[in-house]
């Protein structure tokens, strides 16, 4: 307020105002401080792989994704009615940017996100065990709005791993929103989880209530190469 204030007092036309439109534009900057205070520190603490937003899709590329059906999926319904999401598809095709940018627009509309790719969160799982802050972390991983769980499946789990899973699928069971993004589809998942009995505790919590969107198509990394390069070779040398 004492900024906006300042900004005032050198503002010739702002000067003109009267007593009460100059407080009022005082607490409305201060109530847009706060609020972007807040969206700067949901977007820190979410870790989000990459610098995404929905409004910069690219609809062009072709990868059998529904416009209307993301259209639904960016107004975020699926979070306020706790209900998870699953993407499919092979590599490249844009999984992970369209998980961040539903990841950035879940904290500019106000809610906590955690992105982590799978390798890495089991990673830190084990790490926390060994250090003591275990319950810490699963304990803040489940108070999340969205956990977001990139590239699951390019690993078989270990037995602590596939039990961790299960503890975070049960903590955030109807409470909270999974996005699990993967090249592997769901009938392979219980190869990977390795365990029959913990797979099915596993899916039952993640799938029956999700969402599910499978991506078809060529790689973008591997069409934007071949577009660098062919803007590379019209280039004199």
């Amino acid at each position: 307020m004492a900024g906006a204030l300042e900004s005032q007092l050198h503002t010739p036309e702002a000067l003109t105002l009267g007593f009460e439109e100059r407080l009022g534009l005082l607490v409305d900057a201060e109530m847009i401080e706060k609020e972007n205070t807040r969206l700067r520190s949901r977007l820190k603490n979410a870790h989000i792989r990459q610098n995404a937003c929905v409004e910069d899709i690219d609809w062009k590329s072709r990868r059998d994704l529904d416009r209307s059906v993301f259209a639904t999926l960016t107004t975020l319904q699926w979070i306020r009615f706790r209900r998870n999401l699953l993407f499919f598809g092979p590599t490249g095709i844009g999984k992970t940017y369209l998980s961040c940018a539903l990841a950035q627009k879940a904290c500019r509309d106000g809610f906590t996100v955690h992105f982590e790719r799978a390798t890495v969160l089991f990673k830190q799982l084990a790490d926390a065990k060994i250090t003591g802050t275990y319950e810490k972390m699963t304990s803040a991983i489940a108070k999340k709005d969205l956990l977001i769980i990139d590239d699951f499946g390019l690993k078989p789990l270990g037995e602590e791993a596939r039990l961790e899973l299960l503890e975070i699928m049960e903590e955030r069971y109807e409470k909270t929103s999974t996005l699990v993004t993967s090249q592997l589809p769901i009938e392979h998942w219980h190869d990977t989880i390795g365990d029959p009995t913990v797979a099915d505790a596993i899916l039952d919590r993640l799938v029956h209530n999700a969402h599910t969107l499978t991506l078809k198509g060529d790689s973008m990394r591997k069409a934007m190469g071949k577009k660098d390069q062919e803007t590379t070779e019209l280039i004199p040398a």
